[in-house]
């Protein structure tokens, strides 16, 4: 009588896929390569943030993403998000200043952050 594992490596043997023809190589695309005129998108464009974002990110021009990062890093190094609901930050003296009112959700963040940042 045949033992578990020889009845298993009959069965091992039938599920192997027949071997196929290597596919040819592709020709390699040439990497591409921005031209000396092309403009950064809107994320990457350096923004000029106001007088009040400036208090919480610097005032240096920052692109978009960095600006959002910086803002994220503020609220967290102060402990701004509501406890219950992580989507909504409560704005401290200078966040209120940039929002406008005393609570906001997340989404609505960069709505107000972009009305304080300037081309």
């Amino acid at each position: 009588m045949a033992t578990k594992t020889e009845k298993a490596a009959p069965k091992a043997a039938k599920t192997t896929k027949p071997e196929t023809k290597a596919a040819p190589a592709k020709a390699a695309k040439p990497a591409a390569t921005k031209s000396a005129g092309t403009k950064p998108n809107a994320l990457q464009q350096p923004l000029k943030p106001s007088a009040e974002l400036g208090a919480i990110v610097g005032t240096s021009p920052l692109p978009r993403g960095e600006v959002v990062s910086k803002v994220w890093d503020y609220i967290k190094k102060h402990n701004l998000q509501n406890p219950q609901n992580k989507r909504e930050i409560v704005a401290d003296d200078k966040l209120k200043k940039v929002f406008g009112k005393d609570k906001c959700s997340m989404f609505e963040m960069n709505k107000h952050l972009a009305a304080h940042l300037k081309a």
